[in-house]
């Protein structure tokens, strides 16, 4: 972050009226109406209490001012004033800080801060109460199986759900603020004795160096800065609103960064199998776990590879058997069957942003109009042969079947460079063009984690874990790509 002025820096005055006029010259103080101060008489001392309306919880704030104003019933010695207002203030987290800039940053962070006349240092209380909703199942990682809470849009509640599920004393939780403007707080998370220190340490520096006003897509643009995305568009950390996916990651090594206002984490580092695999398969047995993970990876092939393939048939039809002939169009159209299926494949897209932004009970309406009215028309008028509209749903079906979004989304994009290179070139097109994606993959690293591990470099061990769900009894060792300082799962 830029070096913070010398104004700012400046030391607590030990005039409280002093302090009173930069709130109000700096801060806003008697302007912006959240931003209030409760000034009471304790020993004939001024003291003010500064806070943001909507941040504190008003049940927290309340027992503190009255602690303060039964000072003067109880207590004569105000030389000592200081010593008593900490001894007396009823809260568990009460700090001091000796600089305006620390104290504005924690009074606009929902903190209290409570300023006392002829004195140099504020203490500042944890009364924060942060408008958030409660601990839900998240819409896009449901299991039939499985915990019910997942992340919310505040850090303290997040944290608060990974401890519960990690009781260790070595799990860290440090904060850094991002955003000269926003100051959002950011926690890297990680077991002390399994993650890789080198990569704790080389995210906080990523994450002290952001320069920028604030973040208000949240973890979204501290990921743009950490990774250097650029316009790659595979998804190069893994995000999931689940506590127990966090967790799991956890224990395995890797480092999670939370974002406040944030519902979603990121971890790091991940490869493309990471974005592959999801909650329910570890909430089954493990046969059953892997054939939905092997139904999950024909889902993905077939979103990437299906189209193109099935365009190169209706193409060239001297290189489809004759006992596959069945899948080829049944009859002739005047529009193109390269344009039938951009036109099909958009259309969904469209569908897909236009359930977003539907209200639920009309979305169930829209997906009549599109399936009847839209679909069936389509072909009737002869628009769309129906061989089209078959394999273009498959194909989104592997797309929706695609844990991640983000990798759904960068599918679907791989999707539409190959049909065009298959169009142009035929056969050499598709060929050409699926040995450059995969090599696109392979040449890409998250972290300095190659993206396509452990199929490249191939590692027979590790990728056996990646095509059968291995019971967690015989799981015994941590993923070697993270470095684990430990490298043991089961303890001796």
């Amino acid at each position: 972050m830029p070096t913070q002025s010398s104004d700012n820096m400046k030391p607590i005055p030990s005039s409280i009226y002093d302090v009173e006029n930069y709130m109000k010259e700096n801060v806003g103080l008697g302007v912006t109406f959240d931003l209030g101060v409760r000034k009471i008489m304790v020993l004939k001392k001024e003291i003010h209490v500064y806070f943001v309306t909507g941040l504190v919880a008003t049940d927290n704030l309340i027992p503190i001012i009255k602690n303060l104003i039964s000072l003067n019933d109880n207590q004569q010695n105000a030389s000592k004033l200081p010593e008593i207002v900490r001894n007396r203030i009823v809260h568990q987290q009460v700090k001091e800080v000796k600089t305006m800039d620390e104290m504005v940053d924690q009074v606009l962070s929902g903190l209290v801060s409570i300023v006392i006349d002829g004195s140099d240092t504020v203490f500042i209380v944890d009364a924060r109460s942060y408008p958030a909703r409660s601990p839900q199942e998240p819409d896009t990682e449901k299991t039939v199986r499985g915990a019910r809470d997942g992340f919310v849009e505040s850090i303290a509640v997040n944290t608060a759900l990974t401890r519960r599920r990690i009781r260790d004393e070595r799990l860290r939780f440090e904060m850094v603020k991002v955003g000269e403007r926003s100051k959002t707080d950011v926690a890297i998370a990680y077991l002390k004795d399994v993650a890789d220190p080198n990569l704790v340490k080389i995210l906080k520096k990523e994450l002290e160096n952001i320069e920028i006003d604030g973040i208000s897509m949240a973890d979204k643009e501290i990921e743009e800065f950490i990774v250097s995305q650029g316009y790659n568009p595979y998804p190069q950390v893994r995000y999931t609103e689940r506590a127990d996916v966090a967790a799991s990651h956890l224990l395995e090594g890797h480092v999670i960064l939370y974002v406040d206002t944030s519902p979603s984490v990121m971890i790091a580092p991940t490869t493309i199998f990471h974005h592959m695999q999801h909650a329910e398969e570890f909430r089954q047995s493990p046969a059953v776990g892997t054939l939905i993970r092997w139904v999950r990876f024909l889902g993905i092939m077939a979103s990437v590879f299906l189209l193109p393939y099935w365009l190169l048939f209706v193409l060239d039809p001297s290189l489809l058997p004759d006992r596959l002939e069945f899948i080829g169009p049944k009859k002739e159209t005047s529009i193109p069957a390269v344009v039938q299926i951009f036109i099909a494949d958009f259309g969904m897209e469209f569908l897909r942003m236009a359930a977003i932004h539907t209200p639920t009970p009309l979305s169930t309406a829209m997906g009549l109009i599109a399936a009847i009215l839209i679909g069936e028309i389509a072909i009737n008028v002869g628009l769309f042969i129906p061989e089209v509209i078959l394999y273009v749903a498959v194909a989104t079906i592997g797309t929706f079947a695609t844990p991640s979004l983000e990798l759904s989304l960068a599918n679907r994009l791989a999707r539409l460079i190959l049909l065009v290179l298959t169009a142009l070139f035929h056969a050499p097109g598709l060929i050409i063009g699926s040995t450059i994606y995969i090599l696109y993959l392979a040449s890409l690293k998250s972290l300095n984690t190659p993206y396509l591990w452990p199929f490249i470099p191939f590692y027979p061990r590790a990728f056996s874990h990646i095509l059968i769900r291995k019971p967690i009894a015989g799981r015994t060792l941590r993923p070697s790509i993270v470095n684990p300082g430990d490298s043991k799962r089961q303890p001796k």
